[in-house]
């Protein structure tokens, strides 16, 4: 299968891969250089608005809705009129009181009130290994519990973005794996819903939730390991693979390009590359890009593809890298 090249830039990529390109710069300036709808999907875990400031930046809640604006314009001119925008957003406690920011819930609105996006669905993202914070509600005064869920808003150009759940399929509980085996009897189920025998049929697999249980547990990546290895700082605050990996898979079909503009680690393009989508990625810190590499590394290791499509990392050449 061909793919289509992907859109051009007039920045030099800090490294390419058989599908994608990472570059080191400023994504609103970065994403001023794309085309209008050349961009199929957008998944990416901003900056999220806390109180304590972090090492990758962050914006307090007052001022994190007007500053995300910014790029929000740019994702509606460049995504394709059936793409989508994926964000994956924290919460967080107003400064010095155990009540939470509506950061989230603001930004929400504006984007779709303002800028003109659909909420096609909200997904939460759990994260069951997360440690119990703030420690003074949680651990000391213990007058709030853990938190453990990031609220997902999926937005859309229009009201039919592009997606399909038989693409993320889950395996069937045992109880359903039965069930299909035995056969079912229509009949109403005592909350009144009628239950026809349609849910009797073999579809390869369950429908999954719009709750997304993901530990992010990856202490001992490759990711990690080589960038321990080479004396690289890694990035604190990295989403789960599989997070990306569920959403370019639902939303996008081989060869659509997909865009993350805080990159990080570069999690969105690992999980692209090994989907065979096209993909760049932007981000503004360049030791945060450069440990990144390592990420395709571990695309080979643990992935190997066809010997015609094994990604090739090519670093671009010190005089032309940003």
């Amino acid at each position: 299968m061909t793919f289509a090249p992907l859109p051009k830039m007039a920045s030099v990529p800090y490294y390419r891969t058989e599908f994608g390109e990472a570059h080191l710069g400023d994504s609103l300036e970065l994403m001023a250089q794309l085309a209008d709808k050349s961009i199929d999907l957008i998944v990416t875990s901003p900056p999220f608005a806390l109180t304590r400031k972090k090492e990758y930046g962050n914006k307090s809640a007052d001022e994190y809705v007007e500053w995300f604006l910014e790029f929000a314009r740019q994702f509606k001119r460049i995504l394709s009129d059936n793409g989508s925008l994926v964000i994956d957003l924290g919460g967080a406690y107003l400064p010095g009181t155990p009540v939470r920011a509506i950061y989230q819930f603001e930004l929400l609105v504006r984007l779709c009130k303002e800028l003109g996006f659909f909420l096609a669905q909200e997904f939460y993202h759990y994260n069951p290994s997360r440690l119990p914070a703030p420690a003074e509600w949680v651990n000391v005064r213990r007058i709030r519990v853990k938190d453990s869920v990031n609220v997902v808003w999926w937005l859309s150009v229009t009201e039919w973005p592009k997606a399909d759940n038989r693409k993320v399929l889950k395996p069937y509980s045992e109880s359903m794996k039965q069930l299909l085996e035995n056969g079912y009897k229509a009949k109403k189920r005592p909350s009144g819903w009628d239950i026809s025998d349609k849910f009797s049929r073999d579809n390869e697999g369950a429908i999954p939730p719009n709750l997304l249980s993901l530990a992010n547990t990856e202490s001992n990546s490759a990711y990690l390991r080589r960038c321990n290895e080479a004396g690289i700082k890694s990035h604190p605050a990295r989403f789960p693979l599989d997070f990306a990996r569920f959403f370019i898979d639902f939303l996008t079909d081989e060869g659509d390009v997909v865009l993350d503009p805080f990159a990080g680690s570069n999690t969105t393009g690992q999980a692209a590359e090994m989907a065979r989508r096209r993909w760049l990625a932007f981000e503004i810190d360049e030791t945060y890009l450069k440990g990144s590499l390592y990420r395709f590394q571990e695309v080979n290791d643990l992935f190997p593809l066809r010997s015609d499509h094994v990604p090739a990392i090519h670093e671009a050449d010190e005089a032309t890298t940003p």
